[in-house]
């Protein structure tokens, strides 16, 4: 994955926290933002600063439908000073869990194919 040293978080995100970027042949949309989505901001107990979510995410859709997810999260916890800062590293390390999470899926989904048989139709 290319960091841009030159951004914050290492890549370029829209106004929203969003952005798309390609990773092992995979579309990848990547999400930065703070204590929920939507929600009203949990501040940590401590600094009383939220913490920062940076998530990662895709889908492949296969024959007949079928379609297999990556997904990952790292959760950037506010040190006691202060909020959150940007980390450059954090990206690159939720897209590798999504990819890792997407691997662990295809073994499973293919453990699951090769132990399913069709069942022998009863004889009339």
């Amino acid at each position: 994955m290319n960091i841009d040293p030159n951004l914050p978080w290492g890549i370029a995100i829209d106004y929203a926290g969003r952005a798309t970027l390609a990773e092992a042949g995979h579309t990848v949309q990547v999400r930065v933002y703070d204590a929920g989505l939507g929600d009203t901001l949990e501040p940590d107990p401590v600094s009383g600063y939220p913490a920062v979510h940076v998530t990662a995410q895709f889908t492949e859709t296969g024959e007949l439908g079928t379609q297999l997810r990556g997904s990952g999260q790292i959760v950037l916890d506010p040190p006691a000073e202060g909020p959150v800062a940007p980390d450059r590293t954090a990206v690159a390390a939720a897209v590798a869990a999504a990819l890792a999470d997407f691997e662990a899926r295809v073994t499973a989904y293919t453990t699951l194919c090769t132990r399913f048989t069709r069942p022998t139709p009863a004889a009339p």
